[in-house]
């Protein structure tokens, strides 16, 4: 096949949900044949389009206050959360997370998209938030995550609003296709798999779509 089949992937860097689903598919990808025909795009969407860049409550304090829940649950599920991550190979500290606004981590994103690498960019924003504690809005901390993977014009990016509009466009086609929760993943424009489901049912769909674009 001469076209590759497109995976657009619509997340946020604040969503443990969309982390695991990134890992799960890198797992699925890894055992899916044609691993090199297939590309891969992140896509923006932001939990809380309203959200400040800080908060004086943790994540566990804001995961009760908006779900009406004690304190101890909240913890309790952010600690289910991190031994999910590390049934996957990676290490958590929800308790150190900094809940924050992510409209500018999305534009460094779609920056790195220009040079083809907003899957690392989005995988170092993930480690920065959920592993390091790192504020992900604050622009010095953006910088020297986008140097560190590679990312070229940075430093002009905060001069304007560069790639706000492709921001917007992302989330706006996220809404024409009806899609509210994250992860969502648009295989070849046809499938979707909503939700970190695991890489057991994300290379089920790989295949299911592999063979309907072979027989289309």
């Amino acid at each position: 096949m001469n076209e590759p089949l497109v995976i657009d992937i619509w997340s946020d860097v604040v969503c443990p949900f969309c982390y695991l689903g990134a890992r799960q598919l890198e797992v699925a990808l890894d055992r899916f044949e044609h691993r090199d025909d297939v590309v891969l795009r992140q896509r923006a969407f932001e939990l809380d389009p309203r959200a400040p860049v800080d908060y004086s409550l943790s994540l566990p304090e804001l995961l009760a206050k908006k779900y009406s829940m004690p304190v101890e649950r909240a913890r309790a599920l952010n600690e289910r959360l991190e031994n999910d991550a590390s049934a996957l190979g990676m290490s958590w500290s929800m308790k150190d997370a900094r809940p924050t606004n992510t409209f500018d981590a999305h534009r460094v994103i779609a920056l790195s998209a220009t040079q083809d690498l907003d899957r690392p960019m989005s995988e170092r924003l993930f480690r920065a938030y959920f592993s390091e504690g790192q504020l992900v809005s604050d622009r010095d901390v953006l910088t020297a995550l986008a140097k560190e993977v590679g990312v070229v014009g940075v430093d002009e990016l905060w001069s304007d609003d560069a790639f706000s509009p492709e921001v917007r466009n992302d989330e706006a086609d996220a809404r024409e296709l009806g899609i509210s929760g994250v992860p969502s993943m648009l295989l070849d424009g046809k499938f979707m798999v909503v939700g970190a489901q695991g890489a057991d049912q994300i290379l089920a769909v790989l295949q299911r779509a592999w063979v309907h674009r072979a027989t289309a």
